[in-house]
Parts: C-alpha cells; structure tokens; sequence
C-alpha cells in the first residue's frame, strides 16, 4: 500500500465511527469529515468570486459568532449569540435556499462580564454525528453543551465543568470534538481545568481528565496516528495525547507555549502545534510515544490552525506571511508576505488551499512547495474570523460588514454557475 493510500484509510477512520454521515457530502465538525481542514476528493469549486459573482445565494444571519458552519444533510447550522438579549442560539438553514429554517436558543442571561474584543459568545462550532447536533458555551462561570435534533428541539442540556477565568477573561472557543458515543469538550482556564467526555445519547458524563489550571483555547483533535486513535491538544507549554476512549495520558511533549487557540494537525506518525501566548513556536513531534520532538522555530499561528498536506506543512502566521515547512525537518520551503490580522483556518479543496485574513480577504493558492503560488484573493464583506465548510462542490462561508449598530453577518454558498 502506498503511503497515500495509507493516509487516506487513516483519515477515512475520522468519520467510519457514525455511518449516517458521508465525507462526500456532509462537513460534520470543526476542520471538516477529517477533521483536519482537508476536504473530500474531487471537489469542483470556484477559486475567484466577489459579492455577486459565483454566489449561490446570501443570507442574513442574526446575532454575533464567530463559529464555523457545519454542513449535514440538506442543512447547514450555526451558532449565534445576542449581546442584547444575552441568548445562545442555534439556527438552521436551508442548504439549497438559504432560508432561516429555525432558532433554538440554549441559554439566556449568563453570559461573562467582560470576553476579548476579537471572541465572541459564540465562537465554537457546532459538531453532528448525522442523528444530533452538539454545542457548548460559556454560561454563569460553567461550560455548558447541548443536543438538539435537526428540527431544533432539545434531547439534553448539562453543565460539563466549571469555567470562570480571572487572569485573563477572554472568554472560550473550543469546540465539541466526536469520539463514537462521546462528545469530548475541553474547558482550560486558571481553575479546575479538564478535558470531559459526555455520553452523546444522555449528556452524562463518561470520563474527565484534569490539566493544569492554565488559560488555554485549543479543540482538542482526534488523529488515528502512529496505529492509534489519539486525542491531541497543544497548550499549556506542551503537546500532549489522551486516549479518547478512558482519558487517560499516553504521551507529552515540551513545545509551544502557554495559550494556543489552533488545532493540531499531522502528518503520517508526527503531529504539528503552533502557538500562542506569550511566545512563538511551532513544533513537530513524534507521536509513537517517545515524545521526539523533530524540529521547531520561533512562528505563530495562534488562533489560526495549519494545514498539513503531501508531505508538507503551510501556515499562514498571525502577522499575514504565508510559510512552507517540510513535514519531516521543518526546512523552510518559501515564505510570502500577505497581510494579516489571521483567525480564520485553511481548507484544502479541489487542489486549492483556501484561507482569509480578519478583514474579509480569502486567498487561494496552490500546494506547491517549490514557490508561493497564489491563484486568487477574494473580497467578501470586511470581517472574516470563521473558516469555510467546502462539501458537494459549494463553498460556505460566514463573514461580516460593517461595525457597531451597523454591523450584520451573513452566510454565503459559492458554487460556479
């Protein structure tokens, strides 16, 4: 078996765990069926467009978030938070029209005193198994997650941890990440902090693992690596692997820094972090175990994940210069400057990587570790921290426009015409 094909059958196990789902046609989680931001094969979707060109259709969406849309079925769900009314909400759409199919809100009157001017109240993203859909927020100093069905009613509604920063109240973002009849959701902060795992049907809890009593943002990620299922998480000055079934610790690794807001990615048997607060770093590690770290240099993706792709690892940094490294040595393959402030996570689709800057620019280029090779910068509003859901040929994504009172966020579905 070639080496291809062996990270293909690795990344197929990402989504074999819940068989109403279909990489083809469903962006299920947080980075897509892989959960890597790597995209199903073939996938025949526009590399420019603009307000009006190649637009499927726009919708308004109400409310503030900076969550991902996820994409099942026929429908594509959000959340959104009302900073008036102080809701957590959930919506529906239409994934043909459009059209607001229904809002659910999850929880009133409880949001934090103070969060980062660049979070919001609703920043992770929705996760599904094709049967439910799974959320969390920061409620009245508790994370607390939730199921509904795809009409929008409640299964279950359950406190996961306390969730009460003090250091620095920057409020959450990790999002629920899915393990067979788990929902794992992480909650770090300068207080009992854990990762936990819930029972999917009921919300009761099936294991927690503590760590340290540090402010940090990262999803954890499940990668089937080095022939096993493997919880990783970078953070807390350390990248470190769970077993996703128990919890329990199978290896660490010194690297990155104190906060990070990314998500690991990897590459065969070696698995890459990128952060954070206070300092830069990004590192390669071994993940058989021996916690070997390959290599490292002093760059930052600190909210922003990476992309990991053909034996190569591309990143765009917090200050807007795109590198190349090579997976195996870290060797800087080129580097080029964009422009930054970088929130937003890159996906890998139709032999594109696809990735916008905070102020609504959303570059496309080409893999190719020889030379920067970009294909096309697009506009789309002036605001863009979610990443795309690329799935069936169409591109979703979340943005904004304008500021203030004025501000209004919509969702976009791309497509050539």
């Amino acid at each position: 078996m070639t080496m291809a094909a062996i990270e293909a059958t690795a990344q197929d196990k990402a989504i074999d765990d819940f068989p109403k789902l279909s990489k083809e046609t469903d962006w299920p989680w947080w980075r897509g069926p892989f959960r890597n931001g790597i995209a199903a094969e073939n996938q025949d979707v526009p590399t420019s467009w603009s307000d009006s060109e190649n637009v499927i259709w726009k919708t308004e969406v109400p409310g503030r978030g900076h969550s991902s849309p996820i994409v099942v079925r026929d429908r594509i769900f959000l959340t959104t938070a009302d900073e008036v009314q102080k809701t957590h909400s959930v919506l529906a759409f239409d994934r043909k029209s459009g059209k607001q199919l229904w809002k659910t809100d999850i929880s009133e009157n409880g949001f934090p005193a103070k969060n980062h001017p660049k979070n919001t109240e609703a920043t992770p993203s929705i996760a599904s198994d094709g049967e439910s859909l799974f959320v969390c927020f920061h409620q009245k100093g508790t994370c607390e997650a939730a199921a509904l069905d795809f009409d929008g009613k409640k299964i279950w509604h359950e406190t996961v941890a306390p969730y009460d920063p003090k250091t620095y109240e920057y409020g959450y973002a990790p999002s629920p990440t899915l393990y067979r009849n788990t929902v794992i959701i992480s909650t770090e902060f300068d207080g009992e902090s854990g990762i936990a795992a819930l029972d999917s049907q009921t919300g009761k809890r099936v294991w927690k693992t503590s760590r340290k009593n540090s402010l940090s943002f990262s999803t954890p990620v499940i990668a089937h690596v080095a022939g096993k299922d493997q919880l990783l998480i970078s953070g807390q000055s350390e990248v470190t692997s769970y077993d996703p079934s128990s919890g329990a610790r199978l290896w660490s690794a010194s690297g990155t820094t104190a906060a990070t807001c990314g998500t690991m990615v990897w590459d065969g048997d070696t698995v890459f972090a990128s952060g954070g607060y206070p300092k830069a770093e990004t590192i390669a590690v071994r993940a058989d175990g021996s916690g070997k770290v390959l290599w490292k240099n002093a760059q930052k993706c600190y909210e922003q994940s990476m992309l990991a792709h053909d034996g190569y690892v591309y990143a765009l940094t917090d200050g807007g210069v795109y590198f190349c490294w090579r997976a195996k040595d870290g060797k800087e393959m080129w580097k080029h400057r964009l422009k930054g402030p970088v929130s937003s996570s890159p996906v890998f689709a139709g032999g594109h990587i696809y990735q916008s800057n905070e102020l609504g620019t959303h570059y496309v280029l080409k893999p190719n570790p020889a030379k920067y090779t970009q294909v096309a910068a697009n506009q789309l509003g002036d605001e863009s921290f979610p990443s795309p859901a690329i799935v069936g040929n169409q591109i979703f994504i979340r943005t904004a426009k304008g500021t203030g009172a004025k501000r209004q966020e919509f969702l976009y579905c791309l497509g050539k015409k």
